[in-house]
């Protein structure tokens, strides 16, 4: 059901009971345990960054004063549009951020921008050339499905 609704992700219940020879019930309700699990977790569209202009991907890594802490760092990077997402992370630096950005020029406000925050020390920036393979989870659901010998959702 799952590589389904990625396949299809405007496809109806109905539709998607039919497909899968299931009743329509059954479906609705995988769907909302699958919701409410967390396992599903949107059904918005994936929309391309480079087509709506931002072509210009980089990751950047933070490092924060621990006397400001995470919050109000997470709530400074949450204003800026280009950070796509921010993730604690271990190692030397204490957050990982994948931005976007118009040009490489546009990159250098949005990077003087996020560490124009107090709570942040210093940042490190690295430019993606070309995206080998998107953020994808059908593969591990395929492969969690395998594991256990059976539909996995």
């Amino acid at each position: 059901m799952i590589e389904l609704l990625a396949e299809e992700p405007r496809i109806g219940v109905l539709e998607c009971s039919r497909r899968l020879g299931v009743a329509r019930g059954t479906v609705q309700a995988r769907l909302d345990k699958l919701v409410g699990r967390g396992v599903i977790t949107g059904f918005g569209p994936d929309v391309s960054p480079a087509a709506i202009g931002f072509g210009v991907t980089s990751f950047v890594t933070l490092e924060i004063s621990q006397r400001h802490g995470h919050d109000p760092v997470t709530a400074h990077l949450a204003a800026i549009p280009e950070v796509l997402e921010a993730h604690t992370i271990t190692g030397s630096s204490d957050l990982l951020c994948r931005i976007v950005a118009r040009s490489n020029t546009d990159l250098q406000r949005v990077i003087d921008q996020i560490v124009s925050s107090e709570g942040i020390r210093r940042a490190s920036t690295i430019i993606a050339l070309a995206e080998q393979i998107p953020y994808r989870v059908l593969p591990l659901v395929r492969s969690a499905a395998q594991r256990e010998g059976r539909a996995p959702y």
